[in-house]
């Protein structure tokens, strides 16, 4: 942990700045929303949060570049480098935009195209979640407050809660119809979306997130947190880590029959 501790105790003042912008604009009257090019919001507090995290950034680790949704790269001031901060300023903007506590700040600090610490934190939820890589996962209000959190135990499809985002996206893949023929072999299944599935997995809470669709900054910091906590994270194709564009979070014992039954035909489940 000592490796990663100066970075993770970084992390957590990121966030109060982070929080303490995004609070302040969360249920705004005079909120400020744009459409981006590909037809998402966008919000004041977005690219207030991103601006003040990447100066921070600028002054406590010139030696590290910056990937943030709203801004995109930026280089390390001091040269090229292996380390990298990964910032979702708001994941989850159409529900901040909306006035539903579901959003969260993201943060991940990768070195090469590993992310060794994550973060993640909802203020209006009153609580966070990080992680570093050999260092465990915990969840709390505050670092003061921390517990050890840990993935669930279920071993059966039949007995697991199944966490997703929505339905349009797998049609749009083509996997459909293998969702639903998922969906109607688990216990339970809802669509927290976004950071949140991730986290209740984390906890512990439910059994597996899929996502078929994600940008770096979507999931880079999810990923120490779940795997820290015990968890596997891949993408579609079963590879490890955030880079593939679509995620596969499970517990672990459900993964491999996850990702096969993800990989069949939407057609023939139909």
């Amino acid at each position: 942990m000592a490796r990663y501790a100066d970075d993770l105790s970084l992390a957590h003042v990121l966030a109060d700045t982070a929080d303490s912008i995004s609070s302040a604009r969360f249920r705004a009257l005079d909120l400020h929303v744009e459409s981006k090019p590909d037809l998402t919001p966008v919000s004041d507090a977005d690219t207030a949060v991103e601006r003040a995290l990447r100066a921070t950034l600028a002054r406590t680790r010139p030696r590290d570049a910056v990937l943030g949704e709203e801004f995109g790269a930026t280089e390390a001031a001091a040269g090229p480098g292996t380390r990298q901060w990964v910032i979702d300023p708001i994941d989850g903007t159409k529900n901040f935009i909306r006035g539903v506590p579901v959003w969260a700040t993201l943060i991940a600090l990768m070195e090469g195209d590993q992310p060794v610490v994550g973060l993640v934190s909802a203020p209006a939820l009153g609580r966070r979640w990080w992680a570093a890589v050999g260092h465990g996962a915990y969840a709390g209000r505050h670092t003061a407050a921390a517990t050890p959190i840990k993935v669930s135990g279920v071993s059966r499809l039949t007995d697991a809660s199944f966490c997703y985002s929505d339905l349009m996206g797998w049609e749009e893949n083509g996997r459909l119809g293998a969702m639903l023929g998922i969906m109607r072999q688990t216990w339970r299944n809802r669509a927290y979306g976004d950071f949140y599935g991730y986290m209740l997995l984390a906890e512990g809470a439910l059994d597996a997130m899929v996502e078929p669709e994600l940008s770096l900054w979507d999931v880079a910091a999810l990923v120490p947190i779940v795997t820290e906590a015990g968890g596997t994270f891949t993408d579609l194709d079963g590879r490890s880590g955030p880079g593939g564009g679509s995620a596969v979070a499970t517990n672990g014992k459900l993964h491999s029959d996850l990702l096969e039954r993800l990989s069949a035909s939407g057609i023939e489940m139909l």
